[in-house]
C-alpha cells in the first residue's frame, strides 16, 4: 500500500507532516468569518457553510478518523503585492491537492480531504437548487469545517507564516476511519 506521506511529497508539496488530530476542533469564530462574506462563498456552494454541515456535524465527521496528513505549498513573492506570484502558488497547490485527494480516495474511499479555499470543480455551483454534480470529488476547505488553519499548522509542527514576501496554502487529508 502506498504511503500517503510519500504520495504528498511526490505531488510536489513544500511541507508534509502528520496531522495533529487533536487540533481538529471546529471554532465558531472561523464560521463567523465565513458568514461575514470575506470570501463571498458562504451560502453559495455545496462545499461551504451552511451546505457542508453544522460545526457539530463537521466535528463528528473529523472525529471519526485516526490519522491525517497536512500539506503546504509555499510561494515566494517579489513583494506583498505580487498577485501573479500568489496566483501561481495557489494554482500549484490546488492542482497538487486535487491529485493527492484523488490518490487518497483510491486508497481510502471514505477519507476526508480538506483543501485551501473553496471547491472549484464547476464554473457555477448548483447550490441550492440542484444536487452537487460531483459529490464524490467535491472539496470543502479547512475553514469551511471551522478549523483555524494557523492553529492546526502550529500544533502539527508546521509554520503558518514563512516570513515576508511568502504565502502558504495549507490542506489536509484525514484517513483511517475508526472501526
Amino acid at each position: 500500500m502506498a504511503d500517503i506521506f510519500s504520495l504528498a511529497e511526490q505531488n510536489g508539496f513544500d511541507r508534509v507532516a502528520p496531522l495533529c488530530m487533536e487540533a481538529l476542533t471546529p471554532r465558531s469564530e472561523v464560521r463567523e468569518m465565513c458568514a461575514s462574506g470575506r470570501c463571498q462563498r458562504y451560502d453559495h456552494c455545496w462545499s461551504c457553510p451552511p451546505a457542508c454541515g453544522s460545526l457539530e456535524h463537521t466535528a463528528r465527521q473529523m472525529a471519526a478518523y485516526r490519522r491525517g496528513v497536512i500539506v503546504q505549498t509555499i510561494g515566494n513573492l517579489r513583494d506583498a503585492f505580487d498577485y501573479e506570484g500568489i496566483q501561481d502558488a495557489q494554482e500549484r497547490h490546488k492542482a497538487a491537492f486535487a491529485a493527492l485527494a484523488r490518490q487518497a480516495r483510491c486508497l481510502w474511499p471514505d477519507c476526508l480531504p480538506l483543501t485551501a479555499g473553496t471547491c472549484t470543480l464547476c464554473h457555477k455551483c448548483t447550490w441550492p437548487d440542484r444536487p452537487c454534480r460531483f459529490p464524490q470529488k467535491r472539496l470543502s476547505s479547512m475553514e469551511a469545517y471551522g478549523l483555524l488553519v494557523s492553529d492546526v499548522c502550529l500544533r502539527s509542527g508546521l509554520a503558518y507564516n514563512y516570513g515576508p514576501d511568502t504565502i502558504s496554502f495549507t490542506s489536509c487529508v484525514l484517513f483511517e476511519k475508526e472501526p
